[in-house]
């Protein structure tokens, strides 16, 4: 059982447990799902200010903050006993493309070539790592929440501001995979 546990679940397990996260949360405690408003919570508890944005009872949302809690130790409980010690696989067109532009370590989930201290650097890993955090933090607060409160909670309860995001980020996604990372990976 350990050895199924290990290996990649396909998308029609995966998928549909992560979208019953949606009802369990609705039913369990009307609570909605998303992530990214854990960093206000946390700021919030961190640093009592006047800020009208960190001046709510942020306790009621002690949930949100356990539930961050738990994939952060979920990840670091699954990176130590649940990894494949084998180099990650990828299709050989894949990595015939990669290697074209100098990342060749499959050694990890992402490659060492371009996410490393040794990396952070260089032009393409301060694009990669400084200005794409940036750019996912400011997309996430312009779009008033991340992918999972968007995309799995917001399309769920059929609202219109959640489908146009959805819509947003996969485009963008789409863009940035195919116009904008291989610019990246070229310098």
């Amino acid at each position: 059982m350990f050895e199924w546990i290990k290996q990649p679940w396909p998308w029609y397990v995966a998928g549909p447990l992560i979208g019953l996260i949606v009802p369990a949360l609705l039913l369990l405690g009307n609570k909605p799902f998303g992530i990214s408003s854990s960093l206000r919570h946390i700021c919030a508890a961190c640093m009592p200010s006047g800020i009208p944005f960190f001046r709510y009872n942020w306790k009621k949302e002690i949930w949100n903050l356990l539930f961050v809690l738990g994939i952060f130790f979920g990840g670091m409980i699954a990176a130590q006993f649940l990894t494949d010690p084998g180099p990650v696989k990828i299709a050989p067109q894949l990595a015939a493309d990669l290697a074209k532009n100098g990342i060749t370590d499959h050694s990890n989930l992402v490659p060492a070539d371009l996410f490393s201290w040794r990396s952070l650097l260089t032009p393409r890993g301060a694009l990669l790592m400084i200005l794409g955090g940036f750019l996912v933090g400011f997309g996430t607060r312009y779009a008033g929440g991340c992918t999972s409160g968007h995309s799995i909670m917001g399309l769920s309860n059929l609202q219109w501001p959640s489908l146009v995001a959805t819509i947003c980020f996969m485009a963008g996604g789409f863009l940035a995979a195919n116009l904008l990372l291989p610019w990246i990976l070229s310098l």
